[in-house]
């Protein structure tokens, strides 16, 4: 199931998002090779928004191998007409992270674990630097700063809307109701770049 407020993600280009169409549809057949072209093609992209939310390599792997799990059982089921295939898959690794990351928050506190650099640059500084981002970035500065904010803690941090309305001290439904307006003012100028 598509989550419509995941829908603002922009696809990297049109071919690609016909390719990853396309290979969903082969993997939703049984097809292995199509389940490891797209591996190959999102993982590392997946990994950097897991990774954004569980803070934990290890964690991050977890929801990323979760997540390639549920399109390898899901695949057939994902239907373009109702979104985008690659904002479908960022939405299935980020519950999957949201869910790691509250499970083993409360088992394992991260506390005294010396930080672990990697010497490659991650996928999420690689992303970061395309089109699409600049796109995305110049349509978040269109934003209020208020409404960026909330934006970024919800699709970037990873929480919730309660966690969000918590942390900013606002309404949950002014929350909800803003960061839907502003998704779909994100939509609207992504569409026009």
């Amino acid at each position: 199931m598509v989550n419509p407020s995941i829908r603002a993600v922009p696809p990297r280009d049109e071919a690609a998002n016909h390719l990853t169409i396309a290979l969903l549809g082969r993997i939703g057949q049984g097809d292995r090779v199509a389940f490891r072209q797209l591996y190959d093609r999102q993982s590392s992209r997946l990994y950097a928004v897991a990774m954004r939310i569980t803070r934990q390599p290890a964690l991050a792997s977890d929801a990323v191998h979760d997540a390639f799990l549920q399109v390898w059982r899901n695949a057939a089921r994902f239907d373009a007409a109702k979104g985008n295939p690659e904002a479908w898959l960022v939405s299935l690794v980020r519950y999957r992270a949201l869910d790691i990351a509250r499970r083993r928050g409360r088992e394992v506190s991260d506390e005294g674990m010396p930080e672990q650099v990697d010497p490659e640059p991650d996928a999420l500084s690689q992303l970061s630097q395309g089109r699409e981002a600049r796109a995305l970035h110049g349509c978040l500065a269109g934003l209020t700063e208020e409404r960026r904010r909330l934006v970024v803690l919800a699709f970037v941090d990873g929480l919730s809307h309660s966690e969000v309305a918590e942390r900013v001290r606002m309404p949950l439904g002014t929350v909800k109701s803003w960061i839907r307006r502003s998704l779909q003012a994100l939509r609207t100028c992504l569409e026009t770049s």
